[in-house]
């Protein structure tokens, strides 16, 4: 049972903690050699900060929900909310039919085993799914840690469950047998903590959830595993300057282990979601369809009703690997990143239906990648005259990366946007040897003729890059 259900008041040791030293309530080190800027605890300052290259080169990451959440794995992640506090039907009756009278969301916690996880097999799926970064639920609203937090007393996955830090061992992996850059979801608030509903119920005039829980856990995950990208959520209606977000993010941008490669999304309290912070989110599955003059990612699921795992989740809810190239390429024209989420079992596997997405997204990047990697923004995003076709630009190598989402029937297919220079402008389809022909549709547009291939000749199956020089 976590430390403080049934509780009317925190230990006494919960109180003291903020006065105990905690990282960022000491004074700032001085700055180093090499003239680093130093961030204020200011939007105006934090926001300035450029955005680590490395992110915007990702394009591609994996997110994963896992937590007690995935041991009903019933309905969705947020079934101990819709269980208890709204009391939806589907839920209430779930539990009546399959759970004895009494059985409690805390209850779940021990069947929490994941006793199936193999971190080295989820590295080497992660691996090839082609994607350039993975971010872990180590908090969600349920409160429960998936690594062995000093601040979240039998409520971790160390103590209760597994018995196993789950953060460290994921971390170990992805960083010995993968190239992916390894970052954490984290949630602010908690639904039923009862030192947040106390400062909730104070208009957030009191802070004694942030200042013994949220931020404690914070710190520690980024001095004990130094993730290279927080990923933060659940404000729990409250504003930014309750979660002290500024103080915390000043922190991590000037002292952190991780302060020069650290990348931070925008959810920091309200008002500060697609505003402040370093990558925007926006809302879930925000994918806008145009260009936007801010880093932004497209953070979206699999099994499209869940983001944790659901026993009763239906072929038709999962995403087919046709869906998740378009988001993919769609995401990734408009200048952001594709965040696609995964959901594990209870018992630490990832489902085959999960593992079959993902590697099916890296057998295509592995022929299509230089089209997705690296790139930035052409001038036109899609074409205006053929649907389902989405630009790129590469620019170091000159190139401009036309993705077709359908095969023509007709074997040509006519681009509205680029202008062509006859005589240096080359057409190549990638994965395929030879330079393609293609006429010219007068000052701008051009038609090419693809090669008549058969299935099996096709270098992919699920969506094709042209890759156009001497194009503008």
């Amino acid at each position: 049972m976590p430390g403080w259900l049934g509780r009317a008041s925190p230990p006494p040791l919960l109180l003291l903690l903020p006065l105990l030293g905690l990282p960022g309530l000491l004074p700032a080190r001085p700055p180093g050699g090499g003239g680093r800027p130093r961030y204020e605890p200011t939007w105006g300052s934090l926001d300035a900060r450029p955005l680590p290259a490395w992110f915007d080169e990702a394009k591609f990451g994996v997110f994963i929900h896992w937590g007690v959440f995935s041991v009903p794995s019933f309905g969705s992640e947020w079934f101990w909310w819709y269980w208890q506090k709204e009391k939806r039907e589907p839920y209430v009756k779930f539990m009546e039919a399959n759970y004895p009278p009494g059985f409690s969301y805390e209850d779940f916690g021990p069947l929490f085993r994941a006793e199936f996880f193999d971190p080295h097999q989820w590295a080497d799926i992660l691996k090839a799914s082609g994607a350039k970064y993975v971010v872990l639920t180590s908090k969600h609203h349920e409160g429960f840690t998936l690594w062995g937090s000093k601040y979240s007393w039998n409520w971790n996955a160390v103590d209760v469950g597994p018995k196993r830090d789950l953060v460290a061992e994921l971390a170990t992996s992805v960083r010995n047998r993968t190239d992916l850059h390894f970052g954490l979801y984290h949630s602010l608030f908690e639904w039923f903590n009862p030192l947040f509903l106390e400062d909730a119920a104070n208009a957030f005039m009191t802070r004694k959830f942030p200042t013994s829980k949220s931020l404690p856990e914070l710190y520690e995950i980024v001095t004990e595993y130094q993730p290279e990208i927080i990923w933060s959520d659940g404000n729990g209606n409250a504003p930014d300057t309750y979660w002290n977000s500024t103080g915390f993010l000043a922190w991590l941008y000037n002292d952190s282990p991780v302060r020069d490669t650290v990348v931070t999304n925008d959810r920091w309290g309200v008002g500060s979601i697609c505003t402040h912070g370093g990558f925007y989110t926006c809302s879930d599955r925000y994918n806008p369809g145009h260009l936007l003059p801010h880093k932004w990612e497209n953070c979206m699921t699999v099994d499209s009703k869940s983001w944790g795992y659901r026993r009763n989740a239906q072929l038709g809810d999962y995403l087919t690997i046709e869906d998740l190239v378009k988001q993919l390429v769609e995401t990734v024209s408009c200048g952001g990143n594709l965040l696609m989420n995964i959901g594990p079992t209870h018992d630490g596997r990832i489902a085959v239906v999960f593992e079959e997405r993902l590697r099916q997204m890296g057998a295509w990047l592995k022929v299509n990648g230089e089209a997705i990697y690296g790139t930035k923004p052409w001038r036109a995003q899609n074409d205006t005259f053929t649907p389902g076709v989405w630009y790129t630009c590469s620019p170091k190598e000159g190139k401009v990366n036309a993705i077709f989402l359908d095969w023509p029937v007709s074997g040509t297919l006519v681009l509205g946007e680029p202008r062509a220079k006859l005589g240096e402008t080359q057409v190549k389809l990638v994965g395929y040897e030879e330079l393609l022909k293609w006429i010219a549709l007068g000052e701008k547009g051009i038609i090419v003729a693809l090669p008549q291939l058969t299935p099996k000749q096709l270098p992919c199956q699920w969506g094709w890059t042209l890759q156009l020089t001497a194009i503008s």
